[in-house]
């Protein structure tokens, strides 16, 4: 083998040496034509495969047998006979007519009636057009009172709103009268029978009022209100309360800063004295405070804080003399477990403005010639927790301690034994106000309950402690209050409801004045509690009827000092809804 490869190397060396010899010849080189009669055409080969189906190797071979089936059909008797699809029929609950008016009519025991009646016209798509009057009196019966008793609670208002994308704003004006009577007469007086029938205890209140409130969408300006009303009664008392409050609302450094701007003026005038023997005259005053309020509202995921302070100044324009105020106005919120449990605070004060109008609605039976002075309240610290025990049952407890200067009280007026050109509310039967620093430490809690849509019930409870700084006691101020608020959706046809409120002991000061020495008596007015209730059937979607219970435990409670109220009292009537 190794010979042959020498020879091979032999014959290709002197094969290429020959072609480079000749290479070197003169002669041209001819062109040659190669012809391909068959292209080469590479193949793979087969390879190995195992086979889906081996071959059995088995020595033991079985026949296998052939099977046949038979499959005997037999006739099956069928009832079924199919229908054709329909749609199905939606129960569609049925919506309740909606009109716009209504009238109440009731009658009670006392010789009460009640009357009420509110259209409201759709002047366009945005603009309404409101009609409301309101009418409650009795005409008295109270056991063992001997002055008239009878009262009357009438309210006529008129109001127009518009609502459209870029404002909304409603305007509205009444007029309110209201008659009450000066009944309760001290124990301790003792009068004849002809000088009782010189005594004329009615009071008539006139409320005069109108107002304006606008709100803007899109601009700086968020919100802006303004009230005045002209308020007087039968003793030539006057007053005029005015006020005026916008708000603004800007947007820097991606913070909210919302301003409230609060101009209020008060200016009234009593022609009466208290003591005409003594030939004092009336008495005037007029307030006017000026406020602002910027505030910064802070808002971190569960987290809410609102920082801001209020500075007011205020002017007693009857006395020349002028003060200013600065007060807090913090509060803020945290959602620990979304809705269901919040916890909140704040430090908040402000300046309260008081009127004979705001008195005259707290205690009906104050004399026409009392002490209005503003209140300093400097502040009110608070912190609670609200949220929900479940889905339909929400619950809100707080404690607060308020801090207030010349808190408003009222108090009995006095009386003097041996008097001339006496007053028909100068037999003890009236009330003064006096003015106290007052501190009050507060524990309320609530509860609401709403099963569904046909049952709700809501109640709540304050325990209350008072400090004084000069009276001996924080005159006719209840230490606890409670009510309870339910009301049932029986059937379509049927509904009752009912309310209970509690109100705790409260303490007031006889004052009697006699020749030589004045007296004092303290008094004590025992707690009470008021039950009411009223059940309805409604005939249709337009007529109804109602009967209604007050005060069912028939206690003749004093709700201020010497004024017993009336005992159970029933009255039924009916509510007719229409379209004008």
């Amino acid at each position: 083998m190794q010979l042959i490869s020498i020879k091979r190397s032999l014959f290709l060396a002197m094969f290429f040496l020959s072609g480079f010899v000749f290479a070197q010849d003169d002669d041209p080189i001819d062109s040659e034509t190669v012809v391909v009669i068959k292209p080469y055409t590479p193949s793979v080969g087969d390879v190995f495969k195992i086979k889906e189906t081996p071959p059995s190797g088995d020595s033991l071979g079985i026949e296998k047998k052939e099977v046949e089936y038979h499959i005997n059909s037999v006739p099956v008797a069928s009832t079924f006979e199919p229908a054709k699809g329909r749609a199905a029929n939606l129960e569609r609950n049925r919506t309740l007519d909606v009109y716009n008016s209504y009238f109440t009519l009731g009658f009670g025991s006392y010789t009460s009636a009640l009357a009420e009646f509110y259209t409201n016209f759709e002047i366009s798509k945005s603009d309404n057009f409101g009609i409301f009057l309101t009418h409650n009196s009795s005409q008295g019966g109270i056991k063992d009172v001997v002055l008239d008793d009878e009262f009357y609670n009438t309210d006529f208002n008129l109001n127009y709103s518009s609502r459209n994308r870029d404002r909304t704003w409603r305007a509205q004006a009444g007029v309110k009268h209201q008659l009450i009577n000066w009944y309760g007469l001290p124990e301790e007086l003792v009068l004849p029978e002809t000088e009782l029938n010189t005594i004329d205890p009615q009071q008539n209140y006139l409320d005069i009022y109108a107002g304006v409130d606008l709100a803007l969408e899109d601009s700086f300006f968020k919100n802006g209100k303004f009230d005045i009303s002209r308020f007087g009664d039968s003793y030539d008392s006057a007053e005029i309360h005015a006020v005026l409050k916008p708000t603004f609302e800007f947007e820097i450094a991606e913070e909210l800063i919302t301003t409230t701007l609060t101009a209020d003026y008060l200016n009234g005038s009593f022609e009466d004295s208290f003591f005409e023997n003594e030939d004092m005259e009336g008495l005037n005053y007029g307030f006017l405070s000026l406020g602002l309020n910027p505030s910064l509202l802070i808002l971190r995921d569960d987290l809410t804080i609102n920082l801001g302070v209020e500075g007011v100044y205020s002017m007693d324009m009857e006395n020349s003399e002028s003060k200013f105020f600065v007060y807090p106005k913090i509060t803020a919120s945290y959602r620990v477990a979304g809705e269901y449990f919040i916890a909140y605070g704040g430090l908040e004060g402000e300046l309260q403005q008081n009127s004979y109008n705001k008195f005259s609605q707290e205690n009906p039976f104050i004399a026409p010639t009392i002490g209005i002075s503003p209140t300093d309240r400097q502040y009110n610290g608070y912190l609670g927790v609200k949220g929900k025990v479940a889905s339909n049952i929400n619950f809100n407890f707080r404690g607060s301690y308020i801090t207030e200067n010349a808190k408003p009280l009222f108090i009995s007026a006095p009386y003097t034994i041996e008097m001339d050109n006496r007053n028909n509310y100068d037999n003890g039967n009236s009330f003064q106000v006096v003015y106290d620093d007052v501190k009050t430490m507060s524990f309320f809690g609530e509860l609401n309950f709403e099963a569904n849509s046909n049952f709700s019930l809501g109640l709540n409870a304050e325990i209350l402690s008072f400090e004084t700084a000069n009276q001996d006691e924080p005159w006719n101020l209840p230490d606890m209050k409670a009510s309870l608020v339910m009301d049932y959706q029986i059937t379509d046809k049927w509904y009752a409801g009912a309310n209970v409120f509690y109100r705790g002991e409260r303490k007031d000061l006889r004052i009697v004045n006699y020749p030589i020495d004045p007296s004092l008596f303290l008094k004590n007015l025992d707690s009470y509690l008021d039950a009411n209730a009223h059940f309805g059937y409604r005939f249709n979607n337009q007529l109804s009827a109602f009967v209604r219970g007050n005060n069912l435990l028939g206690n003749n409670y004093e709700r201020w000092l010497d004024y017993p109220v009336q005992g159970i009292q029933v009255m039924a009537g009916a509510t007719y809804k229409f379209d004008f």
